[in-house]
């Protein structure tokens, strides 16, 4: 077989941790509502609870693991730096999964599952830096967008799946306690899929050794300009244009990945629809990136103009929140446009810019690069999920909590946008960057 096809050979293996990952993330965002009455729930958890434990993915991204982290697959490279956190992610779920099930008191439960999500959390944000890292290097000068956006759209099927299956696992009830092990049914599935994830990446790691032996002459003499140093770290936090890529991460995955884990509270009370009908709503979101963000990766490969995508992306997210914030309420129609725009532009946005990086940063700090992106990414996921999650628990304003909510996902958007327009200005007036040229050559 040739180098191309093993490529996506390759490709389809770095899939499948990712797409266990998004699962395990999201398996509780369409059936949020349970959390409202905890007294119905024999985990004890309320809203506010939900959002602590959500908030737990971040933190010890946020507290330099991820910095950390991203130096070390430099230095070490993905093979041993990837093994090392796909094995903690798939640790972390357990942890959670078994505190979900064991029977202990609220407060310990949260405790146990908390730490847990915040090595699930870690695990994943590095996991998937080395998955980007892997692609950058093994679509190098060719269709990269289009492989990045496979990626994601695969990955987010996983979040799709969740989407459905959460509010079959779990049943909505009437008047009656969800025990523990329905609350747990999703981790279960979720756990099952990561430990198959892990499989998939040991024969990866196999076949990267491989490809580094037999194609790549020598990588192991690398010229002393090529090696990574940790002082280069000081020269991707100095790099503006890197500052706006990653500002524009923060603000508008905020404005998507936030929300996600509260969509069936907001869907619900919004729009008047049952959790099964909101999650089905919710679908809309990954399944569209499924099917756009592998065309839109293919037209940003062969046409450019990424910034103008990105700006666009952007615009249509602010319409889509606008949509959930201020649209009659009751109508299920404009629940269903709203999350046609956003997913929309949780495709347009990522194709585009994820492969701008490699173009702003040399290959050496890749890694750097990109897990400054995702910790800085994850302070602002980490506060987004806390402000919703107090916004959204028993004891706030209930009846506009859902609408108040909105409005801070529409102040993010806003911010987003303005960063879109300034990376698209930057890329006007430094040409020589070619953020907007084709990357296929």
């Amino acid at each position: 077989m040739n180098r191309k096809g093993v490529c996506w050979i390759a490709l389809a293996l770095l899939v499948v941790p990712m797409f266990g990952s998004y699962f395990f993330d999201d398996m509780f965002s369409t059936v949020s509502a349970v959390f409202s009455d905890p007294s119905m729930l024999q985990l004890g958890w309320d809203t506010g609870a939900y959002g602590k434990y959500t908030s737990g993915y971040s933190v010890l991204c946020i507290f330099g693991g991820l910095v950390l982290c991203g130096m070390l697959l430099d230095k070490w490279g993905v093979r041993i730096t990837g093994s090392i956190f796909v094995g903690l992610m798939v640790g972390g779920a357990g942890l959670v999964t078994w505190a979900i099930t064991a029977g202990l008191e609220p407060g310990l439960s949260l405790g146990i599952a908390y730490a847990g999500c915040m090595i699930f959390g870690l695990g994943s944000e590095i996991a998937g830096v080395a998955v980007t890292r892997s692609i950058a290097k093994w679509f190098k000068d060719g269709p990269m967008a289009l492989a990045m956006g496979l990626q994601l759209a695969i990955a987010r099927l996983g979040t799709a799946a969740a989407f459905l299956l959460a509010p079959a696992l779990i049943a909505e009830k009437s008047g009656e306690i969800y025990t523990l092990t329905e609350t747990a049914r999703p981790a279960f599935v979720g756990l099952a899929l990561l430990l198959v994830g892990g499989i998939f990446w040991g024969i990866f790691v196999a076949m990267d050794y491989r490809f580094d032996k037999h194609v790549i002459a020598d990588p192991d003499r690398q010229s002393p300009d090529e090696e990574f140093r940790f002082s280069d770290v000081l020269k991707v936090l100095g790099n503006k244009n890197w500052w706006l890529i990653a500002l524009l991460c923060v603000f508008f995955y905020s404005s998507i990945i936030a929300f996600k884990k509260f969509t069936g509270a907001i869907l619900v009370p919004r729009f008047g629809v049952s959790a099964t009908a909101a999650g089905l709503m919710a679908t809309i979101l990954p399944f569209a990136t499924v099917v756009f963000a592998p065309l839109f990766g293919l037209m940003v490969d062969r046409k450019g103009h990424g910034t103008r995508w990105m700006l666009l992306g952007a615009v249509l997210a602010l319409c889509a929140h606008l949509l959930i914030g201020f649209a009659p309420a009751g109508r299920p129609f404009f629940g269903y446009l709203s999350m046609v725009l956003l997913g929309f532009s949780y495709s347009l946005v990522p194709a585009s810019m994820w492969p701008s990086v490699p173009k702003i940063v040399p290959e050496k700090m890749l890694g750097t690069a990109f897990a400054l992106i995702y910790w800085v990414q994850n302070l602002g996921l980490w506060a987004f999920k806390r402000f919703a999650g107090r916004m959204m628990a028993p004891g706030s304003d209930a009846a506009n909590a859902p609408v108040n909510t909105e409005i801070m996902f529409t102040a993010v958007c806003m911010v987003a946008l303005a960063l879109a327009f300034a990376l698209s200005r930057s890329s006007r007036r430094n040409p020589e960057l070619k953020l907007d040229e084709p990357n296929s050559r």
